[in-house]
């Protein structure tokens, strides 16, 4: 559900600044480099100490900003990769930029379970990228999930509540009066049942031992939990920088 990207996209410096402010910036580039490398590597504690400090140099990167938060991310720290997503947005110009953060805001909300919120955010990219099919599959998951969020809650009130109770045990009693006949006929099947097959060739038993069978339950549930981690896997790589030459 994520779009984990260090954002491959280049920095260019606009009018002439002096030579101070330019060593910033070329040291905060060094930085964010390095903790692409690290990234890529699965690195992301070394990550992020890196985009921290490329943001030392410049406060104002909103790639060092939308880095750290992938960092942070891939840690399973979502409120904290929340709060840099969102203060990329408040700096990035870059339409891809800001729609790949609202993704990633709306997969930390996701984690929480926080449908409502998420909705939000993946609207919001779509508004940046409509042609996001992953931002587009990952609302429809999140307006299903409210949905059923909401119809699952039960009754609004105490009296719905009771009603319900009242109708269970109302038809508690009514299975129970039935059982006796219902048991009755079902004896009265499985004896015919047991007949005719006593008369029928049986089948073979099947070759597929346990451990097979296993393998197999086991392989489909990988299956279910690759299509799980692929939504809430973020966008992107790491934002690149250009070199300094």
């Amino acid at each position: 559900m994520q779009k984990l990207s260090t954002i491959y996209h280049m920095l260019f410096v606009a009018g002439l600044l002096c030579c101070s402010s330019a060593a910033f910036a070329q040291t905060g580039n060094k930085y964010i480099r390095k903790g692409n490398e690290l990234y890529q590597q699965k690195q992301y504690t070394d990550a992020e100490a890196n985009y921290k400090k490329a943001l030392e140099q410049n406060q104002q990167s909103d790639v060092g900003r939308y880095n750290l938060g992938n960092s942070l991310y891939e840690q399973k720290r979502y409120d904290d990769a929340r709060t840099q997503y969102t203060n990329s947005l408040k700096l990035s110009k870059d339409k891809t930029v800001k729609s790949d953060a609202n993704y990633n805001i709306g997969n930390t909300y996701m984690e929480g379970k926080k449908w409502e919120e998420s909705i939000k955010a993946y609207k919001q990219s779509l508004k940046m990228n409509p042609a996001d099919e992953e931002a587009r599959y990952n609302l429809a998951y999140a307006q299903s999930m409210l949905k059923k969020q909401q119809q699952g809650g039960g009754g609004d009130n105490k009296d719905n509540k009771e009603n319900k109770d009242k109708d269970k045990k109302k038809q508690d009693q009514q299975n129970k009066n039935q059982n006796k006949d219902q048991q009755d006929k079902q004896k009265d099947q499985q004896d015919k049942e047991k007949e005719q097959q006593d008369q029928k060739p049986q089948p073979q038993p099947s070759k597929l031992d346990k451990q097979e069978a296993e393998r197999l339950l086991q392989a489909l549930n990988q299956e279910e939990k690759k299509l799980q981690d692929k939504m809430k896997k973020a966008k992107g790589q790491p934002v690149q920088v250009e070199k300094d030459w």
